[in-house]
């Protein structure tokens, strides 16, 4: 898939507030290559930002062996008593993904709430398949 074809996809959806930020592909540790989209909604994220999800996204290799690829939406809600700060983690698996969607004062800390949530799916995915 080129370029050209990509791009009119990529500028309807700018249109609407949605903003693709980065996909990347790195090698995790154990040498599969992981895709990761992160997604920003009603903001740009800084490289810092950026970086920090891909670090924590690069150790969940340890726990998810099998994950082929993961999807991170980052967005701004109105909800500031809860937290206005909402990370959606989607951890591409064969046989289903695991989804997490958590929010909290900074995206830091949801990311983080998120990846602990994934675990936890994992762990019990494990268990039930060991049985």
């Amino acid at each position: 898939m080129t370029d050209d074809e990509t791009e009119p996809a990529t500028q309807s959806v700018r249109e609407r507030g949605y903003h693709f930020f980065i996909n990347r592909r790195f090698a995790a540790i154990n040498s599969t290559i992981m895709n990761v989209n992160i997604q920003t909604v009603k903001f740009d994220a800084d490289k810092r930002l950026v970086e920090f999800v891909e670090h924590k996204l690069a150790k969940m290799d340890r726990f998810a062996e099998r994950s082929t690829g993961a999807d991170v939406v980052l967005k701004l809600d109105k909800d500031y008593d809860k937290g206005n700060k909402v990370a959606t983690l989607t951890l591409h698996m064969p046989g289903g993904d695991l989804v997490s969607e958590q929010r909290a004062k900074t995206f830091e800390e949801a990311v983080d709430l998120a990846i602990d949530a994934l675990k936890r799916q994992n762990e019990k995915l494990k268990e039930r398949y060991a049985k």
